[in-house]
C-alpha cells in the first residue's frame, strides 16, 4: 500500500512467522535484504507488526548475529557489548525486536526511510528503545512512531490497503475490549459525500471530462506535466521525494474547489511532482484498468523480442479516453527519461515509482511478485514510446 504522502509500505508481521524449527532463517534474511533493496532507491515506510512474536518462533542467537553482520558489522561489537550477561532467551529476544530498527538506521536503508511505525509495542519494547538509543542518530529516532491500536494507522497510511493479519486484528480488538470493559462497537460508516463539481482528486476520467466541458486531459494532470515540462526536467531525483504531507493535502483542496494553483509560489519542484503521483493514486479505477492487469502480469512469459509489441496489443484494448490520458502521461514520462543524465530518472527509475501508481489489483494490494511484470511493462511503455503508441491516433492528433 501507500502511506498519506504516496510513500510505499513495506509491513512486517512477526504472527506470521512460523515455528523457528520450521522456518529456513537463511533465506529470511536474504528475503528482508530483497524486500529493502526494492524500495531504498525511493521514499518508503515501514510497518512493524509485534504482536505474535513468541519464543516459539524467535530465530536462534546464531541467526541473530549474521544478520547484524549482513547489515553493518561495525555495529554488531556494540550491540553484544551492551547485551553482555542477558540469558540466551532474552538476548534472542532484544536482538529479533530490535533487528528492524539497527538495520534502517544503516545509510543504505535510512537515507529514504520516512516513517517506521511500531504497531502494539510493550513496554519491554520502549525499554529496549532507551537501551539501543546511543546507537541511532536522533534524526532517525525522530521518525520512530509507537502506535497502540490499529485505528491509529489511519491518520498516517491508506489504512484499508494493508494486508493486516486476522491475528493480528482480533488482537487489536482484544485490547480495545480490556481498555473499555467490553468489545468495541460496531462503528458506522457515515455514507460518502458526493463529489464536488469541480472535483479532481478521487473521481472518475469520465466524471472530471464532464465537468471540464469534455477535456480529455484532467486540468490537474495539464497542469503539473505542463509545469514540470518547464522547470523539472533536469532535476535529479524528480518524481522519487516526499513533499510536505499538509502541502499536498492544501493543493489537493485548491483544484477539488476549482481555484487556480500557481506551484511558484511553493518552492518546491516535487510539490507538482507528487501531486501528479496523488492524482493517479486516487483514481477509482487504474489509468491502465482492472482488466488489464492479469495480462500486464503475464508479460514475464513473453520472449523478450515479443514484449514491446504484446505491450501494444494490451494497450490497444484500453478505453479510448484511458489510452489518450496514458499516452499524455508516458509522452512526458519519456521526455523525463530522455533527461537521465541529469535527473538520474530512467524509464527504469520512472517505472519503479510509477508502475503501482497506473495499475493495481481489484482486490487487496499487489503483492512482492507482481511488482517485477508491472514495472517491467511500465518502463516497457516509457523506453518504447514512440513505437507502443504510433499505431492509433486520437482527436487532435
Amino acid at each position: 500500500g501507500d502511506d498519506n504522502s504516496g510513500r510505499k509500505v513495506i509491513t512486517f508481521s512477526c504472527c506470521r512467522m512460523p515455528p523457528s524449527h520450521q522456518l529456513n532463517h537463511t533465506r529470511l534474511l536474504e528475503y528482508l535484504k530483497y524486500t529493502l533493496d526494492q524500495y531504498v532507491e525511493n521514499d518508503y515506510t515501514v510497518v512493524y507488526f509485534h504482536y505474535g512474536l513468541k519464543s516459539l518462533n524467535k530465530p536462534s542467537l546464531k541467526w541473530l548475529q549474521t544478520a547484524y553482520k549482513e547489515f553493518d558489522r561495525k555495529y554488531v561489537s556494540k550491540i553484544f557489548g551492551l547485551l553482555f550477561g542477558c540469558s540466551n532467551s532474552v538476548l534472542r529476544s532484544i536482538i529479533f525486536k530490535s533487528l528492524l530498527t539497527i538495520s534502517l538506521s544503516f545509510p543504505r536503508y535510512k537515507k529514504n526511510l520516512k516513517a517506521l511505525y511500531v504497531v502494539h509495542p510493550t513496554n519491554f519494547i520502549k525499554i529496549l528503545w532507551n537501551i539501543f538509543k546511543p546507537l541511532i542518530s536522533h534524526k532517525f529516532g525522530k521518525k520512530i512512531t509507537y502506535l497502540n491500536y490499529l485505528s491509529d494507522l489511519r491518520e498516517h497510511l491508506k489504512y484499508d490497503q494493508l494486508n493486516i493479519p486476522q491475528e493480528v486484528i482480533r488482537h487489536d480488538e482484544n485490547l480495545r475490549g480490556k481498555q473499555k470493559g467490553k468489545l468495541p462497537p460496531v462503528v458506522k460508516v457515515p455514507p460518502p459525500r458526493p463529489p464536488l463539481p469541480t472535483q479532481q482528486f478521487g473521481v472518475s476520467l469520465q466524471y472530471i471530462k464532464d465537468k471540464n466541458k469534455g477535456e480529455l486531459i484532467p486540468p490537474v494532470m495539464k497542469e503539473t506535466v505542463s509545469y514540470l515540462k518547464r522547470k523539472g526536467l533536469q532535476v535529479e531525483g524528480l518524481f522519487r521525494r516526499s513533499a510536505s504531507v499538509q502541502t499536498i493535502k492544501d493543493v489537493q483542496k485548491l483544484y477539488n474547489q476549482g481555484k487556480s494553483v500557481n506551484f511558484d509560489d511553493y518552492h518546491d519542484i516535487h510539490i507538482p511532482a507528487v501531486i501528479l503521483k496523488t492524482f493517479l493514486r486516487e483514481l477509482p479505477q487504474p489509468l491502465l484498468t482492472f482488466d488489464c492487469y492479469d495480462h500486464i502480469l503475464g508479460i514475464t512469459n513473453v520472449e523478450s523480442s515479443l514484449r514491446v509489441t504484446r505491450c501494444k496489443e494490451i494497450i490497444q484494448g484500453l478505453p479510448e479516453h484511458n489510452y489518450i490520458v496514458l499516452k499524455y502521461l508516458i509522452c512526458f514520462l519519456h521526455m523525463v527519461s530522455q533527461e537521465s543524465i541529469c535527473n538520474r530518472m530512467t524509464a527504469s527509475s520512472l517505472a519503479c515509482v510509477f508502475g503501482l501508481n497506473l495499475i493495481w489489483p481489484s482486490k487487496g494490494t499487489a503483492s512482492l511478485s507482481a511488482l517485477v511484470p508491472l514495472n517491467l511493462f511500465t518502463e516497457l511503455l516509457i523506453d518504447f514510446y514512440t513505437n507502443i503508441f504510433n499505431s492509433r491516433t486520437v482527436p487532435g492528433e
